[in-house]
């Protein structure tokens, strides 16, 4: 089945800040330069997932919170869509880690919180303590 969807927005200066709805529900507001998502911008999916923050080229790109349904939530930064650099995950269970990610898996120095409130302080590789 093709996406069907329906937007608006105003150009100015070769970028137009636009929303769309696509069929499914999803939701998208913000700035489209050269065709593709640039800028500031938010999706809202169809499975109550959302993303508000910076695009590169339809990617998650800069400072960005992402929500997922269940609770769980990172804010920020990522790089090519992936979390990336410095940024605090907070699970829907009462789990955190603040520290530093790559490729969306906990690479570098960082804290973590269990949800009964015990804390770790160290170093992570590949998403492993070491």
């Amino acid at each position: 089945m093709r996406n069907e969807y329906k937007y608006e927005g105003k150009w100015k200066d070769g970028t137009i800040t636009m929303s769309y709805t696509l069929s499914d529900g999803t939701k998208y507001v913000g700035k489209f330069i050269d065709g593709y998502r640039n800028g500031s911008g938010t999706i809202t999916y169809s499975n109550g997932e959302k993303y508000v923050g910076e695009w590169k080229d339809e990617l998650y790109n800069g400072q960005g919170i992402m929500i997922h349904p269940n609770g769980d939530k990172y804010v920020g930064e990522f790089k090519e869509g992936k979390f990336q650099g410095r940024g605090i995950f907070t699970g829907g269970n009462g789990h955190k880690y603040i520290g530093e990610w790559k490729n969306d898996i906990q690479n570098g120095q960082g804290i973590e919180i269990s949800p009964d409130g015990e804390k770790y302080v160290g170093k992570w590789k590949d998403g492993v303590v070491i």
